[in-house]
């Protein structure tokens, strides 16, 4: 198992091998395509089986690019998000496997799903 952060920090938080990539969103399109560049490369080093993200675009990124390259997916969209999806997870929904929401306003019968609850 590994993970991907943006803050190069949370390695000391968790004993698996953890690394980190700069955040990048759609007002950054120069460090945007940097960051795709970045996860593309791990993802073609690390050749992960199962992608499994909670949300903004180097989740989104990290989904894509495993799915393109073989893995399963799934999206689990923010907690942070209560009212409507991310922008993420709109965009995502066509490449997760499992497409989840923890909120159970936002399930519909088409995704994305609900499944437990919050703590």
């Amino acid at each position: 198992m590994s993970y991907l952060t943006t803050n190069p920090a949370h390695a000391l938080e968790v004993s698996e091998p953890t690394y980190s990539v700069h955040d990048a969103n759609n007002q950054t399109r120069v460090r945007l395509v940097l960051m795709f560049l970045h996860i593309l490369w791990l993802l073609l080093r690390l050749r992960p089986h199962v992608v499994i993200s909670t949300g903004a675009a180097p989740g989104a990124a990290c989904l894509m690019l495993g799915k393109l390259l073989g893995a399963r997916t799934i999206w689990i969209d923010s907690i942070a998000n209560p009212e409507e999806m991310s922008m993420s997870g709109r965009w995502v929904r066509y490449w997760a496997d499992l497409w989840l929401t923890q909120w159970p306003d936002l399930a519909k019968a088409d995704g994305p799903f609900y499944a437990g609850r919050v703590l």
